[in-house]
């Protein structure tokens, strides 16, 4: 009988260790490189489509513009008070061809990333004030977005004056109301990036307590950027950028092309990078190289790929995936502003212990791909 009595201990006891070591093990999860498997849930995608029906009072042309009516694209993603939040790009019909329209930034919501509530009127838009100069008359584009763990909304898009894409940040605390703090380069080195094209903000974060929060490094935050190869930035405010130079005092490229490969065009900086103990994750999008790409995918497709970077020097390339994780594999990815192919990454989040990787599909809708990493 006490042999039974000690048998039965033993196995509760294995029980309940199992179960703190679970339970533990969730809790100290941190994602490895390469992320994934990223899958497109059934039947759900694109989960944000154009929608003429919807009508804004445009403050810069004074009249009212149906201003989502041709695309709605390339999403930055953030969690605030247990929902997703989604910020896109929507383009209005006032011209033809890709940068030819308007671009304003929207805002959907989300319980469970995969259906979508969405606000009447775009969230950040080109408007009489002080950087009207830099967003009209092209607007506001591909957003990227972040929080700092006090609950600061960092956001970083393009403003298109249709002559120099230039990054620019903005910050609000209930992704509603936003304050402009103009192009990010526009004060260091006595402004000489101020007119130099830029494009894809990566800021560094890191997980904790399940959210991705802004993370400094060495006692600065930091960024990767650019869309033809990827620099880096830091900054002790988030609002004024320093770009990272080299010893010929030029920007210091990071990441570049590669001639065979997926991303033979050009490297562009994906959603905010990853740091881990074993070093920061970065996902970015590739383009498909006319005569010099990789032949199993379509010539200037753009597809999804991941570099791994030291974790004490985020400048210093460790390795990266020879073959895109993510490919324009549905029609709705092939079909649109971009019939070659578009999965563009810019937002991703964890949120319910599942990575939530929002995408553009094709420059004309917004589309989720889901990584649950304990399956």
């Amino acid at each position: 009988m006490m042999r039974c009595i000690m048998i039965k201990i033993c196995i509760l006891t294995a029980v309940v260790f199992a179960s703190i070591s679970c339970g533990s093990a969730e809790k100290d999860y941190e994602p490895s490189f390469p992320l994934g498997e990223f899958i497109r849930p059934v039947s759900v995608n694109p989960v944000i489509s154009p929608d003429p029906s919807s009508v804004f009072y445009c403050p810069m042309n004074g009249s009212e513009v149906r201003w989502e009516e041709s695309d709605a694209f390339n999403p930055g993603a953030v969690v605030k008070e247990g929902k997703i939040y989604v910020l896109y790009r929507a383009e209005d019909n006032s011209a033809t061809g890709i940068g030819s329209r308007v671009s304003r930034i929207a805002l959907a919501e989300s319980t469970d990333g995969l259906s979508m509530e969405r606000r009447a009127a775009p969230v950040l838009f080109p408007d009489n004030d002080n950087n009207a100069k830099y967003e009209w008359p092209g607007g506001c584009e591909d957003p990227r977005i972040a929080v700092t763990e006090e609950g600061l909304f960092t956001l970083f898009y393009t403003s298109w004056d249709r002559e120099v894409a230039r990054l620019c940040v903005a910050t609000s605390t209930d992704l509603i109301n936003w304050e402009k703090h103009g192009p990010i380069f526009a004060e260091e080195y006595d402004g000489r990036f101020l007119n130099t094209w830029s494009k894809a903000s990566s800021i560094l974060t890191t997980l904790k307590d399940d959210k991705l929060v802004i993370k400094k490094i060495n006692g600065k935050y930091f960024m990767y950027w650019g869309e033809y190869v990827i620099y880096g930035a830091t900054s002790d405010d988030l609002v004024n950028w320093t770009p990272i130079l080299d010893k010929k005092n030029e920007l210091k490229i990071l990441m570049e092309p590669r001639n065979g490969y997926f991303d033979s065009d050009l490297t562009e900086c994906g959603p905010p990078a990853i740091w881990t103990e074993k070093g920061v994750i970065l996902l970015y999008n590739g383009k498909n190289k006319v005569g010099e790409g990789d032949p199993n995918y379509v010539t200037n497709a753009y597809c999804a790929g991941q570099a791994l970077f030291d974790a004490h020097d985020p400048t210093k390339l460790i390795t990266r995936l020879d073959k895109p994780f993510l490919i324009p594999e549905e029609d709705f990815e092939k079909s649109g502003q971009y019939p070659a192919g578009t999965v563009f990454i810019e937002g991703l989040v964890y949120f319910q212990k599942k990575w939530f990787l929002y995408y553009g599909s094709a420059d004309s809708r917004v589309s989720v791909v889901v990584c649950d990493p304990f399956i």
